[in-house]
């Protein structure tokens, strides 16, 4: 044991591969300071189960973050993208490590359940959402006058490059940025900081593309001064990545088949389909590779295994047993959770006909859509001019403070565009996720998510 913890950054850099890590010479020097191994991450294989087994060193059995959102079965409602951190179950790490030093410090930089976490210093995406509507830019952070702190040295969050057609490299430079200022400011014993750079064009063109290449040099450019700031300070570097993103370019609508089979149920507003979870019999929850299906009436299982068994790009249908075998058998999993085939991934649309789909299927909007939507990525791309235009003109009526609705999202058409996905269990270990660590002693021939908690805690000094 040391008489203090040794300081710690956690690099979440999403997407990282051994195949883009060809392209990043300052992030290949963590390791070859230290070591580099494989990282086995949990089923589903999306950003919220994977950092919660990472933090707790548990399967989403545990843990019971199934995946990016899922069905709350006691408010009836699909949520995606919550931020509080108690819908984390289990030991997370830094109460582990405040069983040995009670004062051990904490911040985290845009992990996700941050909001309400018991950690020292925070800062994740936050909109200010306005009574008329509008949504602008902006972030919280706990203690508050850090808000200020950072927006004075770094500017407003860039949130319209976080997410959406815009996103990109300046939202993962704030935050390396932001990272940078309170390791040197406030000196925590260990920062988490998350990367989202690599999802985007990985998503939008492939993990084979030339841009996906130019992503990961781009990023090893911004993680350049941070690891620097890592080093002055005398931190142990560990660089993880949640999965690894791999061509995909076939949408497959579960919902669809499941309203035709008589499952899922719609009611009608203003023209508008929307989707009822109250009256459906069965629906799916898309999230990437991986979607629940979840099912009213017991006696029904088995008819919508066998439905979903015969659908073209399902590779499993996992039930109680299956998802027992990858340890996702909590309550908040559906009844049936499905496992795409490579090529394939999940979308979310109930519709047969886009004139009845509802206004916000076509705008970037996370926490309405009763799943993910990586069409948010694109301006429509069956007219993407035209999108551009739309887009011109909302903004000009957002800053006259009139009223607007960013409409830029393809549907079908914006589908079709997605060359990208991620949530199943890999094979290629070129295409996996990766870890790097600065500290040669705990080097191993792989590690698993389960297992990232327990090697903080040893590179912390502290079990």
């Amino acid at each position: 044991m040391t008489d203090r913890p040794v300081p710690l950054v956690v690099l979440d850099v999403v997407g990282l591969t051994p195949r883009l890590l060809e392209h990043m010479p300052a992030l290949r020097r963590v390791a070859a300071a230290g070591f580099q191994a494989p990282l086995e991450p949990v089923l589903p294989a999306v950003t919220c189960s994977v950092q919660a087994s990472m933090l707790t060193g548990a399967p989403p059995r545990d843990h019971g973050i199934v995946g990016n959102g899922w069905y709350f079965r006691d408010l009836g409602e699909v949520l995606l993208w919550r931020q509080h951190n108690a819908l984390v179950e289990g030991e997370k790490v830094w109460q582990a490590a405040r069983r040995r030093y009670p004062d051990y410090t904490v911040a985290n930089i845009c992990w996700w359940y941050a909001m309400g976490a018991d950690v020292d210093w925070t800062v994740t995406p936050r909109p200010v959402y306005y009574a008329d509507g509008r949504k602008e830019p902006d972030c919280y952070t706990d203690p508050p006058d850090l808000h200020d702190e950072l927006t004075a040295a770094l500017g407003t969050f860039p949130l319209f490059q976080y997410w959406g057609p815009g996103a990109g490299l300046p939202s993962s430079a704030w935050i390396a940025g932001a990272a940078q200022l309170v390791l040197q400011a406030h000196r925590p014993d260990l920062t988490l900081v998350y990367l989202p750079h690599l999802d985007y064009d990985l998503q939008r063109y492939g993990a084979s593309s030339p841009r996906a290449a130019k992503a990961a040099a781009r990023l090893d450019v911004v993680l350049g001064p941070l690891l620097e700031a890592a080093q002055r300070r005398g931190a142990t570097v560990l660089a993880v990545s949640e999965y690894g993103i791999t061509d995909a370019h076939t949408p497959v609508h579960v919902n669809r088949m499941l309203r035709a089979e008589g499952f899922l149920q719609v009611y009608t507003q203003d023209g508008m389909e929307y989707l009822d979870p109250w009256t459906s019999r069965a629906f799916a929850v898309a999230d990437h590779q991986v979607a629940h299906v979840y099912i009213a009436d017991p006696s029904d299982v088995v008819a919508v295994q066998r439905l979903c068994e015969l659908l073209p790009g399902v590779a499993e249908v996992l039930d109680e047993k299956g998802k027992a075998g990858y340890g996702l058998d909590h309550p908040r999993a559906g009844e049936l959770v499905l496992v795409a085939e490579q090529p394939a991934w999940f979308t979310y649309y109930y519709w047969d006909d886009d004139q009845r789909a509802p206004d916000f299927a076509r705008l970037v909007e996370i926490h309405r859509k009763p799943g993910y939507d990586p069409a948010e990525l694109f301006f429509d791309p069956a007219a993407p001019n035209a999108a551009r235009y739309r887009a011109a003109v909302a903004l000009a009526r957002k800053k006259l403070g009139l009223r607007y609705l960013m409409n830029v999202v393809g549907l079908d058409a914006g589908a079709r565009a997605v060359r990208g996905s991620h949530g199943r269990l890999g094979t290629d270990p070129a295409d996996g996720p990766v870890l790097l660590c600065s500290a040669p002693e705990q080097a191993r021939q792989g590690y698993a998510a389960t297992e990232v908690k327990e090697l903080i805690l040893r590179l912390a000094g502290v079990s």
